[in-house]
């Protein structure tokens, strides 16, 4: 009787032993919610954990329903995935890894995200601004994650390799007189013509 239960207790530790061996794989998905749980920015890496927009939304509905009262930058384990969050203003960050997976690892992700986005953004990290820099943001998290492998945690060399400046003197920022410059200098041009 022994003989038979020793093979199927090694086949099963075998196969735990291989479930836990380290991967590049770190990160499952990466999103971004506004203070009502409607999704602004999601990608999922694992295809097999939830193949559908449906099952993505309801997880993320799940994730935000148990997350978005605390205060505080936190890990949450939900639905038996590891998840890291933090909370600016009106946006909810998530990055979700395996159960087995490292919290560092995942935070350190969560941290140059915040920061790559919070340098992009001019320390302006809510709802309007990350929209209106959406394109800015998608490179962002691609220079961070590719496939769910991390292939940087530096914020500093994240935006040296986006490149992406938010637009450099928008409208609201810009003095009267600049505005009137500008003006002027339009007018003159459209009458030289």
């Amino acid at each position: 009787m022994t003989a038979q239960t020793c093979p199927r207790q090694h086949q099963r530790t075998t196969m735990e032993i291989a479930s836990l061996e380290p991967s590049l794989y770190t990160v499952k998905a990466v999103f971004i919610l506004d203070n009502d749980g409607d999704r602004l920015l999601s990608k999922y890496y694992d295809t097999e954990l939830y193949p559908s927009m449906k099952e993505q939304k309801n997880f993320e509905k799940n994730v935000f329903n148990k997350t978005h009262k605390a205060d505080t930058d936190e890990i949450a384990f939900v639905e038996g995935m590891t998840i890291v969050y933090k909370c600016s203003i009106d946006l909810f960050f998530y990055v979700v890894g395996s159960a087995q997976e490292n919290e560092l690892m995942l935070m350190a992700v969560l941290n140059c995200l915040f920061e790559s986005l919070s340098q992009i953004l001019r320390k302006n990290v809510e709802r309007r601004c990350l929209l209106d820099n959406m394109d800015g943001v998608f490179l962002v998290v691609d220079e961070i994650i590719d496939g769910g492998v991390i292939l940087e945690s530096d914020p500093q060399q994240v935006i040296q390799k986006v490149n992406y400046r938010a637009d450099e003197n928008p409208l609201s920022e810009q003095s009267v007189a600049q505005i009137m410059q500008s003006a002027k200098e339009q007018i003159k041009w459209s009458i030289l013509k």
